[in-house]
C-alpha cells in the first residue's frame, strides 16, 4: 500500500511543491515535506576514515601493510621460481599475468555484490540515470525479474573459481616451502598455512573493494568492465550447475510460511521443464559430491588433521558450512538493509541491538565488519579445504566408490568440494538473506557473529586494507551515495517523481464526488521508506482501486 510519511501528506504542502518543480530537476524530500518535531534524521556520513590515526591504528596499519608485502613478495618470488602448480606446468609470466587478472576481477565482484544489493529498490534511480548512465544500465538489467537472484547465485561460483585460481597461480608445491631459507616456523605460517596467499587475496581483492562499494555504490558500478561481469554471472547462473540451491531456497520458505518473492510471470511449461531440469542435474552433481566427501571422511582419506574420528570430522565439516552460510548471509541482510530506517531493521531485542552497533561510529562499523567477516569466511574455506580435500592414492584400488583412475584424479583436485561449497555454504544461505534480510538482521546468532567480525577488525591483521581502500577510492574518484541519491531521511528526489507528486495531490485537491473522498481518504500515493517512486505508487494505487 503506497501513502505518506507518518507525518504529513503531499496535500498539505502542495503550494511550496507546485512552486518548486517548474525549475528544480531535483530536489530533497525534506524541502517539500517538513518532519514532525519527534522524527529525528540521521545525519549523512562525511567521513570515509576507519579510526583517527592514533599512534595504535598507525602500527596496525604499519604491520599489516608489512605481513602483505612479505606475502605478496614470497609469492612472485615461488612464480618466478616455478614453484607453483601453473607456473612449473605453463610458464611463470602467464602465471603472473593469470593472478593479477584473477585478484581484480574478483575484486570487482565483491564490490558489485555490495553495490548492487545495497541499492535495492530504496532510492529513485532517475536522479543519477543522466550523471551515472553505466550504473544505470546495472539497475535496469540486474532488477528485472529475478535477476539479482540470479546474478547472486552464479557470481558465487565465480568467486569460487577465481579463489581455485589464484590457488593454483601463487599456492607452493609440496617441498618448495624449503626454497626460501626461511626459519621453519615462518614457512610453516606463511607457506604451509596458506597464510600469504589469505592475506594477499583478502586484502588486495576483497577487502578494499567491500569497503568502499560499501558506501560508494553507484560510482562502483558505473564502468563497462563491472557491466560485463554482470552480465558474466547471469549466463553462468543459466548453465544451471547450482541450481540446486533454488529448490533449497523453496525449503526455506515453506518452513518459513512466508513465500519467495517473485517479480516475474508464473513460469510457462517450457520454462518449468527447463528449470526442473537443471535443478535435477544440479541435485545429482551435488548429491554425489556430498557422498564422496562423508565417505572419504569416515574412511580418512582426506587431508584432515589425523586422529579425529570421522563423525568428528562430518559435524566439524556441516558447522563450517553453516558459519560460513551465515556469515554471507549477515552481508547480504545487512547491504540489503542499509538504506532502511532503523526501527524497521531492527524488530526483535538482538535486531535492534545490531542497528545499534552497526549504526555506530557514523556508519563505519559496516565495512568494519566486513573485513572481520572477510577472515573468518576465509578461514572457514581454509579449514573447510582441508576437511574436503582427497587424499587418495591413484592406481592402488583405493578409489572412492570404485571408480576409474582418471574419475579419482579429478576428485583428487578438489573441484567437487568447490561445488559443495558454492552451493551449501554460499549461494543458499545469500538467497535466504535475499528473501528474507530483516529476519537475519534479527537473528541471535547474527549479534554475536557481528561482535566478532569488529574484533577481528580490532586486532588489526588486515588494518592495511583501509589504506588501500583509501588509496582506491581516491584513485577512481569515489563519491559517497549520499552525494547522489540522499539519506533514507533525506533522500533526492528526480523530476519526475516531483512532477507525479505534484499531479497526485492535484487529483486529491480538485473536486470529487467520492464519498470516500467526503470522509477524508485522500492519502498520497507515496512511500518514501520502500523506495518506490510516486509514478509507480500511482499505478499501485490505481491497481488497488
Amino acid at each position: 500500500m503506497c501513502g505518506p510519511t507518518p507525518q504529513q501528506t503531499i496535500s498539505e504542502t502542495e503550494p511550496g511543491l507546485k512552486a518548486q518543480t517548474t525549475t528544480i530537476t531535483s530536489t530533497r524530500l525534506s524541502s517539500v515535506i517538513s518532519e514532525d518535531e519527534d522524527t529525528k534524521t540521521t545525519p549523512p556520513h562525511t567521513a570515509h576514515d576507519h579510526d583517527a590515526l592514533t599512534p595504535i591504528t598507525v602500527i596496525k596499519y604499519i604491520i599489516s601493510l608489512a605481513l602483505l608485502l612479505f606475502s605478496i613478495v614470497i609469492t612472485i618470488s615461488l612464480i618466478i621460481s616455478k614453484s607453483t602448480k601453473l607456473s612449473s606446468g605453463v610458464s611463470p609470466w602467464l602465471a603472473l599475468c593469470v593472478l593479477l587478472g584473477a585478484i581484480v576481477w574478483l575484486g570487482m565482484m565483491e564490490g558489485q555484490q555490495a553495490s548492487l544489493v545495497g541499492l535495492t529498490g530504496v532510492v529513485d534511480h532517475l536522479v543519477y540515470k543522466d550523471t551515472h548512465p553505466i550504473a544505470y544500465k546495472h539497475i535496469q538489467l540486474a532488477y528485472w525479474g529475478n535477476n539479482l537472484d540470479r546474478y547472486v547465485t552464479g557470481r558465487q561460483f565465480m568467486v569460487v573459481m577465481c579463489v581455485f585460481i589464484i590457488n593454483m597461480c601463487g599456492a607452493p608445491l609440496p617441498g618448495s616451502e624449503d626454497a626460501f631459507g626461511l626459519p621453519n616456523i615462518i614457512q610453516e605460517i606463511f607457506l604451509g598455512s596458506g597464510l600469504a596467499m589469505i592475506l594477499m587475496t583478502a586484502m588486495i581483492s576483497q577487502l578494499p573493494p567491500q569497503v568502499n562499494a560499501s558506501r560508494c555504490m553507484i560510482d562502483f558500478i558505473n564502468n563497462y568492465f563491472s557491466l560485463f561481469t554482470l552480465y558474466t554471472a547471469l549466463v553462468i547462473e543459466f548453465l544451471g550447475v547450482c541450481h540446486a540451491c533454488y529448490l533449497i531456497q523453496y525449503i526455506i520458505s515453506l518452513i518459513s510460511g512466508k513465500p519467495v518473492k517473485t517479480n516475474e510471470e508464473p513460469r510457462t511449461w517450457f520454462q518449468s521443464i527447463f528449470f526442473w531440469a537443471r535443478v535435477s542435474l544440479s541435485l545429482l552433481i551435488l548429491g554425489f559430491s556430498l557422498a564422496v566427501t562423508i565417505v572419504a571422511l569416515f574412511q580418512g582419506k582426506t587431508t584432515m588433521w589425523q586422529g579425529l574420528p570421522g563423525v568428528v570430522s562430518l559435524v566439524i565439516f556441516f558447522l563450517l558450512l553453516a558459519l560460513v552460510g551465515m556469515l554471507e548471509g549477515m552481508q547480504i541482510a545487512f547491504l540489503a538493509t542499509s538504506k532502511m530506517r532503523k526501527e524497521r531493521r531492527g524488530t526483535s531485542f538482538f535486531g535492534k541491538k545490531t542497528v545499534e552497533v552497526i549504526s555506530k561510529k557514523n556508519g563505519q562499523n559496516l565495512p568494519a565488519f566486513l573485513i572481520g567477516r572477510q577472515l573468518m569466511v576465509v578461514s572457514c574455506f581454509f579449514v573447510l579445504a582441508r576437511v574436503t580435500t582427497l587424499d587418495v592414492p591413484v592406481g592402488e584400488g583405493e578409489n572412492i566408490f570404485g571408480v576409474s583412475d582418471g574419475a579419482q584424479e579429478f576428485l583428487n583436485t578438489g573441484l567437487h568440494a568447490t561445488l559443495l561449497m558454492t552451493i551449501l555454504g554460499s549461494s543458499t544461505w545469500k538467497l535466504a538473506a535475499s528473501a528474507f534480510p530483516i529476519a537475519f538482521v534479527n537473528a541471535p546468532f547474527t549479534y554475536v557473529l557481528l561482535y566478532l567480525g569488529l574484533f577481528l577488525d580490532w586486532i588489526g591483521i588486515c588494518s592495511g586494507a583501509w589504506v588501500l581502500a583509501r588509496i582506491e577510492k581516491r584513485i577512481f574518484k569515489l563519491e559517497l551515495d549520499e552525494t547522489y541519491v540522499g539519506t533514507p531521511e533525506n533522500p533526492v528526489l528526480s523530476k519526475d517523481a516531483l512532477d507525479a507528486m505534484m499531479l497526485s495531490t492535484d487529483v486529491l485537491d480538485g473536486p470529487t464526488e467520492s464519498h470516500d473522498a467526503l470522509d477524508g481518504n485522500n492519502e498520497a500515493p507515496f512511500d518514501v521508506e520502500k523506495g518506490i517512486s510516486t509514478m509507480k505508487c500511482q499505478e499501485a494505487k490505481e491497481e488497488e482501486k
